[in-house]
């Protein structure tokens, strides 16, 4: 029941009541469901969170950040129209990557009392930010947490593609310890395009560089400080694609930015070519990426995030049939490496979402609205 439901069933019960006697305005407190707390808060006045997609390493790391300041629900499935009324009575909900909010969701949060969407982490696409503004719902989010946590999980996949670390690791478990098959190539004098030059493009072009890479990267907006170092050229995307023998994405997924490689973007690109992204899996054709696989034209790939992962990713599917043809495919491939949307987790990194998150709450909870709020998402007008 929402404030404003709890209001008309508080009036329709005062019209009826001619004096207001104890017993009277007890019935009507438990009509109004708040015992004597404001809405939204615990019988120790703590505000409701509602965390969705919670696993234990969310809890443990909230729990060291919030040291019991809010109540936090934590709420194992996935947010959708199916689990909506678990944030009944909360004020804020948590979000996550793969949770579905859109203006269906949006509409039921509102009537369930949220008004607060805060999402522990930097993309926000999976969040219909005009119904929110509908339904006066404020949304924030954490903009960077380990920027580091990210550049360090893109070149371990390079690294292990390149040497075939998951295939010798998986031989060497079955007791064949032989090489053929397993020559890769020096990193050292290697182009490699970024595409992306924001906090995770550079961290990332950091360690490249100390591998002796060249590095081509194509950003709108280019960095002055980062194009003055030794090795980093700003380029076109398509002289990116067409030179670099590696391609790795760090973009924030937005209608312009979906399927940024499509299958004209892979057929410019070198033959054999490695391509990886940690970032989203929109920003990929995965049909296209396959055809690229099956001919050659796409030499290895490694992806940490996959378009249609929500429900898969975070979850244990082991004891069922895996219904997606299309993951299903890239499995079978062994120049590539699947990780489940994995990239963010470090220790470091959990504990900068958590305290960020809280702090984006406790702005909320102080009376910030809107453009106040220092992460604040708005919706473009």
């Amino acid at each position: 029941m929402n404030d404003q439901q709890r209001m008309t069933t508080f009036r329709e019960q005062l019209q009826q009541t001619d004096g207001l006697d104890e017993r009277r305005f007890a019935r009507l407190m438990q009509a109004l469901d708040r015992d004597g707390k404001p809405a939204g808060y615990d019988e120790r006045g703590r505000l409701r969170v509602a965390m969705y997609d919670a696993k234990s390493y969310d809890i443990a790391s909230f729990e060291q950040q919030n040291q019991g300041r809010l109540a936090i629900r934590p709420i194992e499935a996935s947010l959708g129209e199916s689990t909506v009324d678990a944030a009944e009575g909360c004020t804020v909900a948590c979000l996550f990557v793969n949770d579905r909010c859109d203006a269906a969701v949006v509409a039921g949060l509102a009537a369930r009392g949220v008004k607060l969407v805060a999402l522990r982490c930097a993309g926000f696409n999976n969040v219909d930010l005009a119904a929110c503004e509908q339904h006066e719902l404020d949304v924030v989010r954490v903009p960077a947490y380990s920027p580091y946590a990210v550049a360090e999980h893109t070149v371990a996949l390079m690294l292990m593609l390149n040497r075939h670390l998951h295939l010798a690791y998986q031989r060497n478990r079955a007791g064949y310890f032989v090489l053929e098959g397993l020559t890769g190539f020096d990193m050292r004098g290697k182009t490699v395009g970024v595409v992306g030059g924001g906090k995770i493009g550079r961290c990332t072009i950091d360690i490249l560089l100390g591998l002796g890479c060249r590095v081509l990267v194509f950003d709108p907006q280019p960095c002055e400080e980062l194009a003055a170092r030794d090795g980093v050229a700003y380029s076109e995307l398509d002289t990116l694609l067409r030179e670099s023998d590696i391609i790795t994405l760090h973009l924030p997924l937005f209608p312009e930015t979906h399927y940024l490689i499509d299958a004209a973007a892979i057929a410019r690109m070198k033959r054999g070519v490695m391509l990886i992204n940690t970032s989203r899996g929109g920003l990929v054709d995965t049909r296209a990426l396959i055809d690229g696989l099956k001919s050659g034209q796409i030499g290895y790939a490694g992806l940490d995030v996959y378009e249609e992962e929500a429900g898969i990713f975070f979850h244990d599917v082991s004891g069922k049939v895996l219904s997606d043809d299309v993951l299903a495919r890239l499995l079978t491939f062994n120049n590539v490496v699947i990780t489940s949307h994995q990239a963010f987790l470090t220790r470091e990194a959990l504990s900068n979402i958590a305290e960020t998150t809280l702090a984006n709450i406790a702005e909320h909870q102080a009376g910030r609205r809107g453009a106040q709020l220092t992460n604040a998402v708005r919706s473009p007008r």
